[in-house]
């Protein structure tokens, strides 16, 4: 049984990674490598029990062969059908329904389109011109914070006061699609490690200087429950096994404010020595476990059976027909 890591530019994680699925693998008969692709034929044999996908986000090539992979059998951590189909303002959508706190939030239109797309004016006849900003603005407040519906590493990020800078960031954003949400002004701020869907790991973060403090008693036992169990929903719902998940927290009510992460930074200098060898060894004994213990539905979302729509609960969306 082979666990294959698929990654970038990544320094520190991916060696210690793999030592220890091999350190704990051994009696297992698990061992782990760098998964290899030179060209991926139609009846790409399965080679991998598990991969640990951290890169194909940014290569088209290997979100593709993952998604054949699933076809073989192979285990991908995160879910690559879910992961391409997936954006924040759906996510903030769900957890709004699901019960988890989470910022005002409106979608907007693209500014403008890629110079390879030809928009005439009537491709967008379904658009209201000219939108009204300031009620955009009373919708979610001032001050409020300016960034893309999908994407992350607080690129495109902009925190805005006035209907003036909103237009001057947003003239910017071209062709990002653009969320326009309430900002949270927070006494404490988490960010949260998870392995698997339940095992959660809440950590003190400062979002201004992006970086993680070693302080273990940062929350009280009943705020940290619900951070917990709140974590636990977003993984769920979502299906995602390797994510970072960030509160703001107001009023001892945890705001969830980025959970689309399933390739998150696990970099030793940027997420301490103590969090890193702790993520070294959650992440090889999950992927040990899912290679032992294979059960291909844990990787799907659940979304639609916990909001009760869709197959899963029965519902079709459709009227039942009537009785002849």
């Amino acid at each position: 049984m082979k666990i294959g890591l698929l990654v970038g530019r990544e320094y520190s994680f991916p060696p210690a990674f793999l030592d220890r699925v091999n350190e704990l693998g051994r009696e297992h008969g698990v061992t782990g490598e760098y998964v290899t692709l030179g060209g991926t034929p139609l009846d790409e044999p399965h080679r991998y029990t598990v991969i640990v996908d951290r890169i194909s986000h940014e290569v088209e090539y290997y979100r593709a062969f993952l998604k054949v992979a699933v076809l073989t059998g192979t285990y991908v951590i995160n879910n690559p059908f879910w992961w391409t189909a997936d954006d924040k303002f759906f996510n903030y959508a769900v957890m709004s329904r699901l019960g988890v706190a989470v910022p005002k939030t409106v979608l907007l239109p693209q500014k403008a389109y890629p110079h390879d797309l030809d928009i005439l004016p009537a491709s967008l006849r379904n658009l209201e011109y000219p939108m009204d900003w300031d009620a955009l603005l009373d919708q979610v407040g001032r001050p409020a914070i300016l960034k893309p519906y999908g994407g992350g590493g607080w690129k495109h990020v902009y925190n805005v006061h006035t209907r003036e800078e909103l237009l001057e960031a947003y003239d910017g954003t071209a062709p990002y699609c653009m969320m326009l949400q309430e900002y949270i002004h927070f006494e404490q701020y988490v960010r949260c490690f998870t392995f698997g869907k339940t095992d959660i790991v809440p950590a003190a973060y400062d979002p201004h200087q992006r970086r993680y403090l070693l302080e273990h008693e940062y929350l009280t036992a009943d705020l940290g429950a619900r951070v917990v169990r709140d974590a636990q929903t977003i993984n769920q719902a979502l299906g995602y096994e390797m994510n970072a998940i960030e509160f703001a927290i107001r009023d001892g009510v945890p705001y969830a404010i980025d959970f689309l992460n399933p390739a998150c930074d696990l970099e030793r200098d940027r997420i301490t020595p103590f969090y890193f060898d702790m993520v070294v060894d959650r992440m090889a004994r999950l992927c040990i476990d899912r290679a032992l213990n294979p059960d291909p539905t844990r990787m799907w979302p659940r979304w639609e059976e916990m909001l009760g729509v869709g197959p899963a609960s029965g519902f079709t969306g459709a009227p039942a027909p009537p009785a002849s």
